[in-house]
């Protein structure tokens, strides 16, 4: 079994982006990404629709770090320090030294490699730093940006289930890609 701890918080860096702590201060923009109705399409999720929810999301965020169950980063461009996405580390099972990895960002910064460069950095984070064996991904089967994300980064699809989820009167599908440490490259 994995030993998690997240004690000190650790910043990741790339090329073009700083991957940071999330705090109170970035409510409007977890607003911005929680209540888009855009950026959670492929999310069976509700949208927050004011400033209270938003905060309800950072804390749930913070209370994952401080319990060592789940890690998220706020991305930023270099120079601006306002976030225009989130990744991270979900869920981890750390009986099993997998993680699941999420990640959302505005859809104005889309397109860019911004996500594909965070990703990166979070996966060496998650390989290096906490020493996962896995990293699994599920993503809506119609999220062709997402899944184009993850191939860039080495996943590979594991399964297609079949309305698996009922998510406001309707059964979903999910596709589940993964990367194995061993397969991971810098």
């Amino acid at each position: 079994m994995l030993t998690i701890n997240f004690h000190p918080f650790q910043n990741l860096e790339t090329e073009r982006l700083l991957l940071r702590r999330i705090d109170t201060n970035d409510v409007d923009e977890i607003l911005a990404l929680r209540g888009n109705p855009e950026t959670m399409k492929y999310i069976p999720r509700p949208l927050a629709k004011s400033k209270e929810e938003a905060l309800e999301h950072i804390a749930m965020i913070e209370d994952k770090i401080v319990a060592n169950s789940g890690i998220n980063w706020g991305i930023t461009i270099k120079g601006n320090p306002k976030i225009i996405g989130i990744i991270g580390h979900y869920k981890i099972s750390t009986e099993n030294h997998r993680a699941e990895i999420g990640y959302m960002s505005l859809p104005e910064t889309n397109g860019k490699g911004y996500m594909t460069e965070a990703l990166k950095a979070v996966l060496t984070y998650g390989f290096e730093q906490l020493a996962l064996h896995s990293v699994e991904a599920i993503i809506d089967p119609e999220n062709i940006a997402s899944e184009k994300v993850l191939q860039k980064n080495g996943f590979v699809k594991e399964a297609h289930i079949l309305e698996n989820e009922l998510w406001e009167g309707k059964f979903l599908n999910t596709v589940i890609y993964s990367l194995l440490r061993r397969n991971f490259k810098k």
